[in-house]
């Protein structure tokens, strides 16, 4: 059956058929074939458009001959761009028979209008795809591209006289529904709508079960997959699910693993999630409902609950109760089968309290379940705790105070306080009734060594009562050094020398050094030396007084005293009160009246004084680290004038400056006004002496030339003796 090499053996019944891009071939061989008893090759030759764009071999063997053969090809370009033909030609030991068979499918030909091709499909993002424009006869191709693709202006190829395809990587998805695809020619455009996505990339299956009677079976969604027109479809062993990310299903929940299955799938690919669980080992519990504060007192609730699946009553179960009041959060555990109440201790009385409830299996731990809806309770009142009470001795008085006391400490509205007093060598005791709205009492200054006592009151009774002894009204603080202290991020960081005589603690009371306050304090243990002082009150460039003292069991203990800014603020200019200035020689002594408290809203370390001349430029600057100085000197100066500045030095820096101008006078000039002043003087001192003598002279030269008495002559002296 062979002649001149050529195979007379080869297809018959050619069938070519398409689906979307690929084209099916299907052929039966001729009956002379049966003659074949070795390996016959089909070669297949597919051409685009009249050009040849692939090449492939089809083997049959000898006992597939005389059945039907198919072959499928997918173009990258859409049948509808162009004619898609395929050749069929036989080889048998090296001898080929001539191209017999063809078989063609015609592209779109003769259009009204323009068309794009593909339309509507959904593509890959990162695939590279061709689209082709096909144009009715006598229009002009002007361009082809893709909205949101960079590069307006793509590249195309020409296929035949009427069709143009445009090949693009697409490294982007959909923004919106679908990517339009373009082209436009001279007179008219059209486009085809593209969906570029991705397909499923869920992942982390887990799957558990809630009522004991279903399985429910979580993932981790995917990222978006863009693809409007096929949305992701899961399914459970087999069964389609109603959402993503979670699906149930109705199952016999038994001891023992099993698989469970999830499928994730839309146009463009699918993944398959498993996870092995035995569900009795994976419950997770429901809120429970219902959850009532059945018995309130004071200090303990009893706390209710129900379950809403009845398999959680045979389960040992361990449930956290939430329990918080304002900004305080406590968590207790309570264990047990079918647990649906527990007791609540240590709570404060007269408080509001919210409370929920979550539950999980005491065996087999899986996870906490849902919270119960929170609940709120108001325990009943008590009597107020003791209150935290202290004294202040400032302008030879006793000022008793105490610490409001909060609302978890109150246990309702306070009545009243009560103020009692006594000496520690007298049994009679004195008190006075205190309005709520006050935390302080002042007693008379006589009240030395006293046991002061104080307790609030409301509808329940008194608290325990607080005592403090007073000690001497004016203790002798020489033996006591006040050093400094410096703030940081406003407060105090205090430490200070243990003492053997604060057998309860220490105190720390703090308050503004000038003017009149309200001290506050801090309690501090017997075993801690240090402590942060903090308050609301503290503000920047106030210099506060703090004293530490230890709490005895008599009147408390002086043991030091502090003074510091909690943040130094630099002192505003005109510090320096009556700035004077004098000259003595070449030297200049500026002086200021000496700082007082008020003014300092930092720690002044010293002064320094700057010396300018009419320029502005330093000629000197003297400077002195002495906080008490109220004088500097500059020194060797020359004839001229001059501004003198002070400032003083702080850790903020050099402030509060001050100034005064002063023309010094030549040496010349202070000798002749010296020797002035001194004939002046002299002058003026005689004048006086002058005067004075002048307007005493009678009696003066009566003290210094007394007047001599004459001689007076008697007869008797005359008359001889006889």
């Amino acid at each position: 059956s062979f002649s001149s090499g050529v195979l007379h053996c080869g297809p018959q019944n050619l069938t070519l058929t398409s689906s979307d891009q690929m084209i099916l071939l299907t052929w039966e061989d001729d009956p002379s074939c049966s003659a074949v008893h070795d390996v016959l090759i089909y070669e297949l030759v597919v051409l685009l458009a009249d050009k040849q764009v692939h090449y492939e071999e089809v083997t049959v063997t000898p006992d597939q001959i005389g059945s039907t053969h198919s072959w499928n090809w997918t173009s990258h370009l859409a049948l509808e761009c162009a004619s898609h033909s395929v050749r069929l030609s036989s080889r048998y030991k090296n001898q080929t028979s001539p191209w017999k068979q063809e078989q063609s499918l015609p592209g779109i030909e003769n259009l009204k209008d323009l068309e794009v091709f593909p339309r509507d499909k959904l593509f890959k993002v990162g695939s590279n795809v061709t689209f082709c424009c096909v144009l009715p006869v006598g229009q002009l191709f002007s361009r082809m591209y893709l909205t949101g693709y960079e590069g307006g202006y793509m590249n195309t190829t020409q296929i035949s006289n009427q069709t143009y395809a445009l090949t693009v990587h697409l490294n982007r998805a959909s923004k919106e529904s679908c990517t339009d695809v373009k082209c436009q020619a001279h007179k008219t455009d059209n486009g085809a709508c593209a969906y570029i996505g991705y397909p499923p990339g869920d992942e982390a299956l887990w799957c558990e079960t809630r009522d004991l009677e279903s399985v429910e079976c979580h993932w981790t969604v995917g990222r978006m997959t863009h693809l409007s027109k096929s949305p992701t479809v899961y399914r459970l062993l087999g069964s389609q699910c109603a959402s993503e990310g979670r699906c149930s299903q109705k199952v016999q929940v038994d001891v023992g693993e099993k698989n469970w299955t999830l499928t994730a799938e839309n146009q463009l690919g699918k993944v398959e999630l498993q996870d092995s669980a035995d569900l009795t080992k994976r419950v997770h519990m429901f809120a429970p409902t219902e959850v009532t504060a059945s018995t309130v007192h004071a200090r303990n609730v009893s706390l209710d609950w129900k379950w809403t699946v009845q398999q959680y009553n045979n389960l040992n179960i361990t449930c956290q109760v939430d329990v918080s009041h304002g900004e305080a959060n406590t968590i207790s555990e309570n264990f047990g089968v079918g647990l649906n109440f527990t007791v609540l201790n240590d709570l404060i009385p007269y408080c509001t309290y919210n409370v929920k409830v979550r539950c999980g299996t005491t065996q087999h731990f899986w996870k906490w379940g849902d919270w119960s809806t929170s609940v709120n309770f108001h325990t009943r009142g008590d009597v107020p705790d003791a209150l935290d009470v202290w004294m202040q001795m400032k302008d030879n008085q006793i000022i008793i105070i105490w610490k409001m006391p909060l609302a978890n400490q109150s246990h309702g509205h306070i009545g009243q306080y009560e103020v009692t007093w006594a000496r520690t060598t007298e049994r009679q005791r004195q008190n006075v009734k205190v309005d709520p709205n006050n935390n302080s009492h002042i007693l008379s200054q006589d009240c030395i060594s006293c046991i002061v006592t104080v307790t609030a009151w409301n509808i329940n009774g008194s608290s325990s009562p607080s005592a403090i002894t007073i000690p001497s009204l004016t203790p002798d603080r020489t033996r006591v050094n006040t050093s400094w202290i410096i703030g940081s991020k406003g407060s105090f960081n205090l430490s200070w020398s243990a003492s053997p005589a604060a057998s309860c603690g220490y105190i720390v009371d703090w308050c503004p050094t000038l003017g009149r306050c309200s001290v506050e304090w801090l309690k501090v243990p017997p075993s801690e030396t240090n402590a942060r002082i903090f308050s609301k009150n503290f503000h920047e460039g106030v210099r506060y007084s703090l004293s530490v003292y230890a709490c005895t069991q008599g009147a408390p203990v002086l043991l030091e005293r502090r003074e510091g800014y909690v943040s130094e603020k630099r002192i505003e200019d005109g510090l320096f009160k009556s700035l004077k200035w004098k000259q003595r020689f070449s030297d200049v002594e500026v002086s200021w009246d000496p700082i007082s408290l008020r003014e300092q809203t930092a720690f002044i370390q010293g002064y320094v004084l700057y010396c300018l001349d009419d320029n502005g430029n330093i000629v000197i600057n003297v400077s002195k680290d002495d906080p008490e100085a109220t004088s500097l000197t500059a020194r060797n100066l020359q004839i001229r004038s001059y501004t003198f500045t002070v400032k003083a030095k702080t850790a903020v820096g050099e402030c509060g400056s001050a100034s005064i101008t002063a023309t010094l006078n030549s040496l010349t000039d202070n000798l002749i006004e010296a020797i002035i002043i001194s004939l002046v003087v002299v002058f003026c001192l005689l004048s006086f002496i002058t005067i004075l003598c002048y307007r005493h002279w009678t009696c003066i030269k009566q003290k210094v030339y007394p007047p001599i008495p004459k001689p007076v002559l008697t007869d008797k002296w005359l008359t001889s003796p006889v």
